[in-house]
């Protein structure tokens, strides 16, 4: 089952820097209702089982227009659980007056967000404490276990608020609430989501927050952002991958397709401003590094040897068959059951986590607190331990995370490396498909 979430177009509070909540008072601007339009198109060719939306005007007329650009109207249907996050005490303020008037408040819900409380007057004169971020996280997660038995094998869209999108996301991943900030989602942002079965069965994040259909390339940097972009590249395909063959630490060059991907991510990134550059020291991420920074010739682009792909040991070379003839029941094992597999010769994800995240730890501080933007390339497996260790997930998690050959991941510290990462946009393939779909060969890692 595949969904595909979208947050409505910008709305009149949006420009205007207010908080929304659930307050129905906002509609959408002339760029909103062009956005949406823009979202409708981009998804053209989908057949929707049913759409989902909210019942605030601003998302009903998004999906209205959406659904007038792909001749679906008579799909949409209202769901209460797809109200915005509710905010009582802050909504139709703006952000500036609720930092000023809730500063202790407005401290947690960036920094605690599931500690968040407000109190809300009762009917007999007294107060109760409500838990915003929990509470949305309940209304996900009711929303799910209804709507998945329905639409197996099915695609259905969802288009709701920036709140409660990223608590749909966060409770089909298994993100908890802390990291409630820790994933974005853009005005007509595309998120698709890939269900096996129902709830608790497997789940996939294909991509996440997609703004490319809107002629933005990458969600906005913001000019308040005092830290740094990094933008997480899985390397282009190899023959190995095209064929399904373990590679892992097998120095396996780019075949044509893969410098043609790099080639496409390159140019998908001219107009951004790169700063630095760091790799695998590998042969297939080192030249998909290279060829991007063929537009920024100037850069010195730096190697670590920790980024390198997990050591699949005596499985390296071979084929799904072989390995299952050769080692019984250790292939469905790494597929379902992947933090207990210890590749015979080679690593397990807990080595890969080790030196992965503290590659990345040395990487962030050498970068340091400047609002710069950079590369860095690597492999499926590191760039997955990496995005589950910023998204609090754990080694057994690795399959929930998508990195298409050629994907871009946008990762920004809008407060300083010292503070939590925010993942803007994940496995943007885009400039490869000419979608919204990654149709990135699959491959071995």
């Amino acid at each position: 089952m595949r969904v595909i979430i979208v947050r409505h177009g910008q709305s009149s509070y949006n420009s205007q820097g207010r908080i929304q909540g659930r307050s129905d008072l906002s509609v959408l601007t002339d760029r909103g209702c062009e956005d949406a339009k823009l979202t409708g198109i981009a998804l053209q060719g989908l057949e929707f089982d049913k759409v989902y939306a909210s019942p605030l005007q601003r998302a009903q007329q998004t999906a209205s227009i959406v659904l007038t650009q792909l001749q679906q109207q008579d799909r949409l249907q209202a769901d209460d659980r797809l109200l915005e996050i509710d905010l009582p005490l802050w909504e139709t303020m703006l952000n500036q007056e609720v930092r000023e008037k809730y500063a202790a408040e407005y401290r947690a819900w960036k920094e605690r967000p599931h500690e968040l409380t407000m109190s809300l007057p009762q009917a007999d004169g007294s107060e109760s404490e409500f838990f915003p971020v929990l509470a949305l996280y309940e209304q996900a997660t009711n929303f799910w276990q209804e709507i998945l038995p329905q639409h197996q094998d099915k695609t259905i869209a969802i288009v709701a608020h920036n709140g409660i999108n990223r608590a749909l996301i966060s409770t089909a991943l298994g993100i908890a609430p802390a990291q409630y900030h820790s994933i974005q989602q853009s005005n007509c942002g595309v998120t698709v989501l890939n269900f096996s079965g129902g709830w608790g069965e497997n789940v996939q994040l294909e991509s996440l927050n997609q703004t490319s259909h809107l002629g933005q390339q990458l969600p906005t940097f913001r000019p308040q952002n005092i830290g740094p972009r990094f933008l997480l590249i899985r390397h282009g395909e190899t023959d190995w991958n095209r064929a399904g063959k373990f590679q892992g630490q097998i120095d396996v060059p780019l075949n044509d397709n893969g410098r043609n991907q790099a080639s496409l991510a390159a140019e998908f990134l001219k107009t951004t401003q790169i700063d630095f550059g760091f790799t695998s020291p590998m042969l297939r991420p080192k030249e998909t590094a290279q060829i991007i920074l063929q537009e920024h010739p100037n850069l010195t682009l730096h190697e670590n040897a920790d980024l390198r792909e997990i050591g699949h040991g005596l499985w390296e070379g071979k084929f799904e068959t072989e390995i299952e003839a050769g080692y019984p029941g250790e292939l469905a094992r790494w597929h379902n059951q992947p933090e207990s597999v210890q590749m015979p010769e080679g690593e397990n994800l807990q080595d890969v986590w080790d030196r992965a995240t503290a590659a990345w730890q040395q990487t962030i501080r050498q970068v340091g607190n400047n609002a710069q933007t950079g590369i860095v390339v690597a492999h499926d497996a590191t760039n997955k331990v990496l995005l589950c260790s910023l998204l609090g997930l754990g080694l057994a998690d690795i399959w929930k995370i998508k990195q298409g050959n050629g994907a871009v991941t946008v990762i920004d510290y809008p407060d300083g490396i010292e503070g939590k990462p925010v993942i803007q946009a994940l496995n943007i393939t885009s400039h490869l498909s000419g979608g919204i779909l990654d149709k990135t060969a699959a491959g071995a890692l």
